[in-house]
């Protein structure tokens, strides 16, 4: 089998051979070795639920591919909610013409991600379409997870005086992308933060830290999750420039390309809010895993002008400022336009 073709998609034998040798070959467990039309699973209580579509280019990149990209996503976005990535759903729109090697590299990759949280592919579904109607392979998922923890992380529950922590460096995986990209090729020795995060996050709460908000920061990148953060909670956000963890390599392509590091986006780096008083403890558990991780800023009560104050016009809502190293303030927006197609 070298490369995929239509036949491969059309519920025949050598879909079957597909089935078989390839997905369940690396995804194999009891739940989807039964071949069933939908998985039966077992839950107690509140889950959390997420969906999401994978469709990089390229498909490999420094630090790793689709595949990876599509587990990792997938259960960072349960992680964040504070539930533990427990089942996923993987289907597989593949291009007629694919290479088989290449199907199977990114099987294996997500073979190998899936054990970093203990989560299990259930069910699935393969389509082969014809060349041209999809560019090479699309993955779509949905995960379900489940609360072992009382404490439900939420983008409306930061509070007065929460410290603003960052995980890691960021922009590395919008940097790394674009650096792969045929037209630049950039050389660097630059790799995608792409990674599973439920390790840190299972640490954080075990440690019985008071997590107000978890977000890990994809599309729009950190200008994004504190803007959402900042309107859903009501807060204003102060955030220090110096404090934000930018690397060389990702500096270089911002001063090249004219871009800002904070709307670049990550695949394994997350933002947390809680009190300032645990903010070093959960530092301390965070650069178990990323010596980058530090506080950022804080957030701080939005309080509403008196109606003289307003003369009628509009209340004015809490923002995100950011205070550069010479004193000097400036808000920092929610990115504009398309800034890096097809990045995740």
């Amino acid at each position: 089998m070298r490369q995929i073709q239509l036949s491969h998609g059309g519920g025949g034998q050598q879909m079957n051979q597909l089935i078989s040798q390839l997905f369940f070959h690396h995804f194999a467990n009891d739940i989807l070795l039964k071949s069933e039309d939908a998985a039966r699973l077992t839950t107690q209580g509140e889950i959390a639920l997420t969906t999401d579509s994978f469709t990089v280019a390229p498909l490999f990149f420094a630090g790793g591919d689709i595949g990876k990209l599509a587990i990792a996503g997938t259960v960072n976005d349960l992680a964040m909610m504070g539930a533990k990535p427990d089942y996923l759903t993987c289907s597989f729109m593949i291009e007629e013409g694919f290479p088989y090697t290449e199907l199977e590299r990114i099987v294996k990759s997500m073979a190998k991600e899936l054990k970093v949280s203990g989560a299990q592919i259930v069910c699935g579904d393969t389509k082969v379409v014809p060349k041209g109607c999809v560019d090479g392979l699309f993955i779509n998922t949905a995960g379900v997870g489940n609360f072992y923890q009382a404490q439900r992380p939420s983008a409306s529950a930061i509070a007065d005086d929460d410290a603003i922590l960052v995980s890691g460096d960021i922009g590395r995986h919008g940097a790394c992308i674009l650096m792969a990209r045929d037209a630049l090729k950039l050389s660097s020795s630059l790799t995608s933060d792409c990674t599973t995060l439920w390790p840190r996050v299972s640490a954080l709460l075990n440690h019985r830290l008071p997590v107000h908000a978890l977000r890990d920061a994809t599309r729009g990148g950190l200008s994004a999750v504190l803007n959402e953060w900042s309107a859903a909670s009501q807060v204003n956000i102060n955030v220090i420039e110096e404090r934000i963890p930018v690397s060389d390599e990702v500096k270089g392509l911002c001063e090249l390309y004219g871009f800002e590091p904070y709307d670049l986006a990550n695949e394994g780096t997350m933002l947390i809010a809680l009190p300032q008083r645990d903010a070093q403890a959960a530092l301390d558990v965070l650069r178990q895993f990323d010596p980058n991780a530090c506080q950022i800023g804080s957030a701080s009560a939005h309080r509403q002008p008196s109606h003289h104050q307003t003369n009628g016009s509009q209340s004015p809502q809490p923002k995100v400022i950011l205070h550069s190293p010479w004193g000097s303030r400036r808000y920092l927006e929610l990115p504009q336009g398309e800034l890096l197609p097809r990045i995740c």
